[in-house]
């Protein structure tokens, strides 16, 4: 409401909406009535948009199976969490911003486009360093300028509760009836222990809590490095997952033990692999692979001494090629130490 007031101040004539990116099973059911209410008391439209691939929950359960085939592929060094984190968030990039930003460009294909948003200093250390405007390349297009915006940057939270309750608006029933401290998805990689307990107390959670923690369970990754989310809510486990949970937790540490071991000249580096594993690094690479494959239940190929070498020497010649294409040089490593350049 208060931007809405703002550009009436300044003479703003253009066409405004509000827009929301539907996360599908992880949202909590009370995030687009929310934004509805809004909706309707400013007189706006409300887009809704999202990710035609499927939801946040489809996409952490395609991203662990494409991290399974690239294991058994021998097309990465160490398994591959599901979940997004504080520095890969593909979560918002993926399924907020690529969305949102295709679908305002298509539906304002010759107007400039600024995106406003909540966001507010005080919510944490990065957004204190956020500025009230930057350019938003994925709203440019030629001669069309696309921009970010945070009108309410500096804003206190006591001023944002008095700005909704003057307009007699409802809040989010996460905060009025389970105490969270900030709304996004039902369980967020960036939520605190609190939030996460209070979300699970909402029976509308429960069944993504359930969905969520099965693929802990089958990936042996906790959903927030090493905070599990079935450890939020036990309750709403059968004595059936909880034992599994147990196991789940017993494979990662011997998991990560075994990872620990890989020899550190053949772990992925960009532009990876580098360097062909000697003798005695292929050996005890594939017995890792095969333990691991073992105590997962995959079916990882490459699992000899030679067969690693040869995948390694493929992998390179692959890197060599493409390097040849974009008229660039690769660099490798003989286990000798030798340092190969391959020029075109």
């Amino acid at each position: 409401m208060a931007v809405a007031q703002h550009l009436d101040r300044v003479g703003h004539k253009g066409p405004r909406l509000l827009i929301h990116a539907d996360l599908g099973r992880v949202e909590w059911k009370d995030s687009l009535p929310t934004c509805e209410r809004l909706a309707e008391n400013l007189g706006w439209e409300l887009m809704v948009v999202r990710r035609k691939a499927g939801d946040m929950m489809d996409r952490w359960l395609g991203r662990w199976s494409n991290n399974v085939g690239r294991y058994e592929q021998l097309e990465c060094v160490k398994m591959i969490l599901p979940w997004s984190t504080p520095s890969m968030r593909f979560c918002t990039s993926e399924l907020k911003v690529a969305v949102i930003t295709s679908a305002l460009k298509k539906r304002f294909p010759n107007q400039p486009i600024i995106n406003a948003a909540g966001i507010r200093r005080e919510e944490s250390a990065n957004r204190r360093k956020m500025p009230i405007a930057s350019i938003q390349p994925k709203l440019e297009r030629k001669g069309l300028a696309g921009m970010n915006w945070n009108p309410i940057i500096e804003w206190r939270l006591e001023e944002v509760i008095g700005q909704i309750q003057s307009q007699q608006l409802d809040l989010h029933e996460g905060y009025t009836r389970f105490g969270m401290s900030r709304i996004s998805c039902a369980f967020c990689i960036m939520s605190s222990g609190e939030d996460m307990t209070a979300s699970a107390a909402c029976q509308d959670n429960a069944d993504i809590y359930r969905e969520m923690v099965d693929l802990e369970i089958v990936s042996t990754y906790a959903f927030q490095g090493s905070r599990w989310l079935a450890d939020v809510a036990p309750g709403l486990l059968s004595e059936e997952k909880r034992g599994a949970v147990q196991e789940a937790k017993e494979k990662a540490a011997i998991r990560q033990q075994l990872e620990a071991d890989i020899p550190r000249s053949i772990l992925y580096v960009k532009g990876w692999p580098t360097a062909i594993p000697d003798d005695a690094q292929a050996r005890k690479l594939a017995r890792i692979r095969q333990e691991i494959s073992d105590l997962l239940g995959l079916n990882a190929a490459y699992l000899t001494r030679e067969s690693v070498q040869a995948r390694y020497h493929e992998l390179m010649q692959r890197n060599i090629e493409k390097s040849a294409g974009k008229g660039k040089p690769y660099i490798a490593h003989h286990p000798s130490g030798e340092q190969l350049q391959f020029a075109w």
